[in-house]
């Protein structure tokens, strides 16, 4: 005798189907997030070296005052002249005590036509110790004050100050919003140091572009 299937049979056979069926889908969808996770953690993670904006703006600026720092002590002080702010010039300062009332203030014009007119002299101020005046025409006080080629091996930094003397530095009170590049010597073993000097050269940005708007000096002073 043949029994044919009820109908609670059928249907428990095809429960028991599809619950296989989705058993086997839902392992399957597991095991490919697991293997997905796996392939996500496995990525290596990189650092950028790309340089900051802060970084090349920085570096273009140190080339500036490289390339100026070399003009001046070769003697090419006309090199520079471009490198002056157009609207405000170029200060010349001593020591490292800026005085705005009476440090000598050059436009780029006035700078070229007092470098060829060298036999024209100057009041720069007064010599630390002795009160005596530094009355000197503008290519001697670069070359004899300024003294480029001491800072040749010199350490440079931005915005820092790495020697400070007996002078009050107000700088960064006369120049709140610009940049400066110090080099610093700092003396020779013979004087123990005491010869020590510093040049530095303050930037102000003009029209997208930085311009050299004070050549200061600063030394060891009673």
């Amino acid at each position: 005798m043949i029994m044919l299937p009820t109908f609670f049979d059928t249907k428990l056979a095809t429960l028991a189907s599809s619950s296989l069926l989705l058993l086997t889908l839902t392992a399957t969808g597991c095991q490919s997030a697991s293997e997905s996770s796996e392939a996500i953690v496995a990525q290596p993670t990189s650092i950028s070296s790309t340089p900051t904006s802060t970084d090349i703006s920085q570096q273009t600026l140190r080339q500036q005052a490289l390339r100026i720092q070399h003009a001046l002590a070769n003697k090419n002080f006309s090199r520079i002249a471009k490198d002056i702010h157009p609207t405000r010039g170029v200060r010349f300062s001593m020591y490292a005590y800026v005085r705005p009332e009476s440090d000598k203030v050059f436009s780029r014009a006035q700078y070229a036509q007092y470098l060829q007119q060298s036999k024209i002299r100057f009041t720069w101020g007064e010599r630390d110790g002795s009160g005596e005046p530094l009355i000197i025409p503008l290519p001697e006080y670069l070359d004899t004050w300024v003294k480029a080629k001491t800072f040749n091996d010199a350490t440079l930094s931005v915005n820092e100050f790495q020697k400070s003397g007996n002078s009050i530095n107000n700088l960064n009170k006369i120049y709140q919003n610009s940049d400066v590049v110090e080099f610093y010597y700092k003396g020779s073993d013979e004087y123990s140091g005491l010869d020590w000097r510093v040049l530095r050269l303050v930037f102000d940005e003009y029209q997208g572009k930085r311009y050299l708007v004070a050549i200061v000096n600063d030394q060891w002073t009673v």
